[in-house]
């Protein structure tokens, strides 16, 4: 008996097996490439087989996407691969947490569960910093009301900009130079990309804290935070999982 949960996202699709309450197992492929519902199929089961898990095993799924063109071909292979009818994280679903902004249907199925994992796990309130394609900046408050988010652009967007718009600058590694004083084009790109960075992040943090006028936990989730996160004192907690355990979370509310 295990819970198959999905988290599609503009890059990536992550996936976390959990038996119980157990997160047993995790890999990820990649969201660009367009897939039939028998590749999506064949693609999961044989990573649930290298893990060393049974895809027969799998009883439920629920899934948190934000690219709505690949939902057809792959609810079609939760169906066929699976068994079993996919829960979809979406309006009308239970999550624990109230959406208090302008139009709380337009809010991202990656940030619900973000913030549902955070406010259940580390208490309000918080701010949850997801740091994938997009940065995002996400407060819930001490009674588990979602009320602000704030989007900026992820680093990788950041520096395919650059390097992107400007003939004469190359495709470089994003890594932190060993000093923002930097004497050659890779490190200069470098040096501005991450310092950069790693100022966005704190400046936004510290001024949602200091707008909203409360201290609270800042959780922060996503790849690419580690590439900031070892510089930086404004984060409490890197939670890899937070999307796994707030698919988890809702999925126990509704089932």
């Amino acid at each position: 008996m295990s819970l198959l949960t999905i988290d599609v996202g503009n890059t990536n699709i992550t996936l976390g097996v959990y038996d119980g309450d157990n997160l047993v197992g995790s890999f990820r492929m990649t969201t660009k490439s367009p897939r039939t519902s028998d590749e999506f199929g064949i693609a999961m089961c044989n990573m649930l087989q290298v893990k060393g898990l049974d895809p027969k095993d799998v009883t439920d799924v629920i899934i948190s996407s934000v690219v709505p063109n690949i939902m057809y071909s792959l609810n079609n292979s939760i169906r066929k691969y699976f068994n079993c009818e996919p829960m979809i994280v979406g309006p009308g679903i239970k999550t624990g947490i109230s959406i208090h902004i302008d139009n709380p249907k337009s809010l991202g199925a990656d940030r619900i569960v973000d913030a549902v994992a955070a406010y259940q796990i580390y208490g309000g309130p918080v701010i949850v910093c997801d740091f994938g394609t997009a940065t995002t900046y996400d407060y819930v408050n001490e009674k588990g009301v979602f009320e602000y988010g704030i989007t900026a652009p992820g680093i990788e967007i950041s520096g395919k900009a650059l390097w992107g718009q400007a003939a004469q600058l190359p495709e470089i590694e994003i890594k932190k130079p060993d000093s923002i004083l930097a004497k050659n084009t890779v490190t200069s790109m470098q040096a501005g990309l991450v310092y950069g960075y790693i100022g966005s992040v704190e400046y936004i943090i510290n001024t949602m804290k200091k707008e909203i006028g409360v201290d609270c936990t800042v959780v922060a989730t996503g790849g690419l935070g580690r590439v900031c996160l070892p510089y930086t004192d404004v984060i409490q907690y890197y939670d890899p999982d937070l999307a796994f355990k707030g698919m988890k979370i809702i999925f126990d509310k509704n089932k």
